[in-house]
C-alpha cells in the first residue's frame, strides 16, 4: 500500500487511488475462515500486520467481562456431507459459509429427513448460501443454497464437522498511532465474518489503509484503531480498558464501505457531538447523495461504545447499512460487491473527517473594530469574477468575524455554510497576516 500523509490530503490531495490496493487486501484475506475466536482471526491478523504494526491481544477463555463471558475457542480444519455414492453435496473447502459458525463436531450417518434439521437455505435467493451462526448455543448444521437443496435424494448421508469447541482465548488487535496530544480517535472494525466482502472486509481494508496513511508528525489526537470480533470484542475492550477510555475524544465504527450505494452516517448516542457534526459537514459538502440517521440501540459495536455507561462520541460511518443490501451475510457478498472505486470514496470521507477534527481551532480576531483593511495585506481581490475568490473573501469575513475565542472552525463554517476546507484556509491565512491569534479551546463546552 502507497501511505498518504493527513499532511497531504490537508494540501487538497485526493486519494482516489488507493481503492486497488484496498480491493487487493479484500481478495487476500477473502478465503479465510473466521469467526469470533479462534486460528482465522489469527490468522486475518497476521497477514493485517504486514502492512501496519499490531500489538495481538489474548483474552482467555471464562474471562468475565461486565455482564458476558469470554466464550470457548473454535476452530475448524473441514466439513463435507456425502450422499450414498461418496460424492460430496456440501463441501466446506468450496465455501466456508457452508458450516453453521461455531458448529460443534459431528462424523455421524443419517437420513436426508434427520439431515434436513440441521440445513438452512435461502429460498428467495436460490443461488445464494445464508451466512449463520451458532456462538452461544451448541449445535452444527450447514448452509447451502436453495437449489442444493432441492437436489438432495433421500438416502444415508454421511455428515462430518471436524471442529474443536474448546478452552483457548479471544483474540484481537491494536494499532495505536500516537499524535501532540493523548486525546484520541477511536477507530473500531470487526473481524469475525468469514468470506463476507463487504461486511466486513471492506472495514478491515479501510482501517489498515487509514492507519498506514496517518504517518503524520503534525498529528494533534493520538489515533487508536481496534480489529476486533463483533460485540463480544467490543465489550471485551471495554471492560478492559475501561480506565482509558476517558481519553477517546472522538470515534467511528467502520462497516460495509465498499459497496456502490450512497454514504449513510448513523450518529453517536449524543447526537450532536463534534463527530457527528463533523461527519454531516463532510456529507452535506460531498456533492454527493447520503443519508443520517440518529443513534438507535440496534446495529454493529456503536451500541457498545455508546452504552449509557460510556457514552463514548463513536458513530458509524458506512456506505449500505447492514441488512439493507440483499446480499448481506450471504455468498453474494463476495468480490464482484465490493469495488475499488467506492472503497477508494469511503477513504476519501474518512480523511475529510479526520481533517476536520484535526484542524478544527479556535482563534482570536487581533482586529476586531470594524474590518481590516484586506486590501493592503494582499488578500483581497483586485479584478472581479472569480467565483473561487469571491468565496475566499467571503469566507475571510466570516472567520473574521467570528473570531472571537468561543466559535470554532467548524462552527463558523456550519453557519456560514462554507465548505470546511475554505474556511480553514481563510484562517490560515489570516493567521499569516498576523490578524488571527490560536487561542485554546473555549471553557464552555462545545456542542
Amino acid at each position: 500500500m502507497t501511505a498518504i500523509a493527513v499532511s497531504d490530503v490537508k494540501a487538497g490531495i485526493d486519494p482516489t487511488g488507493v481503492g486497488e490496493p484496498m480491493y487487493e487486501l479484500v481478495r487476500e484475506l477473502y478465503p479465510i475462515c473466521r469467526s469470533i475466536t479462534g486460528n482465522g482471526v489469527r490468522e486475518t491478523l497476521r497477514r493485517v500486520s504486514e502492512h501496519i504494526p499490531l500489538k495481538i491481544h489474548e483474552v482467555p477463555t471464562g474471562t468475565r467481562v461486565f455482564d458476558w463471558t469470554v466464550p470457548k475457542e473454535w476452530n475448524i480444519r473441514d466439513a463435507y456431507v456425502k450422499n450414498s455414492d461418496r460424492i460430496k453435496v456440501i463441501d466446506f473447502k468450496k465455501s466456508n459459509l457452508h458450516v453453521l459458525n461455531y458448529s460443534t463436531p459431528i462424523r455421524k450417518r443419517m437420513s436426508l429427513a434427520e439431515l434436513r434439521e440441521h440445513l438452512y437455505t435461502l429460498p428467495d435467493h436460490p443461488d445464494w448460501i445464508p451466512y449463520k451462526t451458532s456462538y452461544y448455543q451448541e449445535r452444527w448444521g450447514f448452509c447451502l443454497s436453495q437449489n442444493q437443496l432441492d437436489d438432495l435424494k433421500e438416502g444415508l448421508y454421511e455428515v462430518v464437522i471436524d471442529s474443536s469447541l474448546e478452552t483457548g482465548n479471544l483474540t484481537y488487535a491494536e494499532c495505536f498511532i500516537p499524535g501532540e496530544r493523548s486525546d484520541e480517535v477511536l477507530i473500531s472494525c470487526h473481524i469475525c465474518h468469514p468470506s463476507l466482502c463487504n461486511d466486513n472486509l471492506s472495514g478491515i481494508a479501510l482501517s489498515t489503509f487509514l492507519a498506514r496513511s496517518l504517518q503524520d508528525p503534525g498529528l494533534r489526537y493520538s489515533y487508536r484503531f481496534i480489529f476486533i470480533p463483533g460485540t463480544i470484542g467490543a465489550i471485551t475492550w471495554l471492560a478492559l480498558n475501561e480506565n482509558a477510555t476517558d481519553r477517546i475524544k472522538h470515534g467511528l465504527v467502520v462497516a460495509n464501505v465498499g459497496d456502490s450505494g450512497k454514504l449513510h452516517y448513523k450518529k453517536s448516542r449524543r447526537g450532536n457531538a463534534e463527530i457527528d457534526r463533523a461527519v454531516e459537514h463532510v456529507l452535506k459538502h460531498s456533492g454527493s447523495p447520503y443519508e443520517i440517521t440518529d443513534f438507535s440501540p440496534y446495529g454493529y459495536d456503536e451500541r457498545q461504545f455508546c452504552s449509557p455507561g460510556f457514552d463514548l462520541a463513536m458513530g458509524s460511518l458506512t456506505r449500505t447499512p447492514w441488512g439493507r443490501y440483499p446480499e448481506y451475510h450471504t455468498s453474494a457478498d463476495d468480490l464482484s460487491l465490493v469495488q475499488p472505486r467506492y472503497l477508494a470514496d469511503s477513504c476519501k470521507t474518512y480523511f475529510s473527517v479526520f481533517d476536520i477534527l484535526e484542524n478544527n481551532n479556535y482563534y482570536l480576531n487581533q482586529n476586531p473594530k470594524c474590518e481590516p483593511q484586506l486590501g493592503k495585506r494582499g488578500l483581497y481581490r483586485t479584478m472581479g469574477g472569480n467565483v473561487e475568490s469571491e468565496e475566499a473573501e467571503l469566507a475571510m469575513l466570516w472567520v473574521l468575524n467570528l473570531s472571537d475565542g468561543d466559535h470554532s472552525l467548524l462552527e463558523i463554517a456550519e453557519r456560514s455554510e462554507l465548505a470546511f476546507p475554505a474556511v480553514r484556509a481563510a484562517a490560515r491565512a489570516l493567521e499569516t497576516a498576523g490578524l488571527l491569534r490560536a487561542t485554546d479551546r473555549p471553557a464552555r463546552a462545545s456542542p
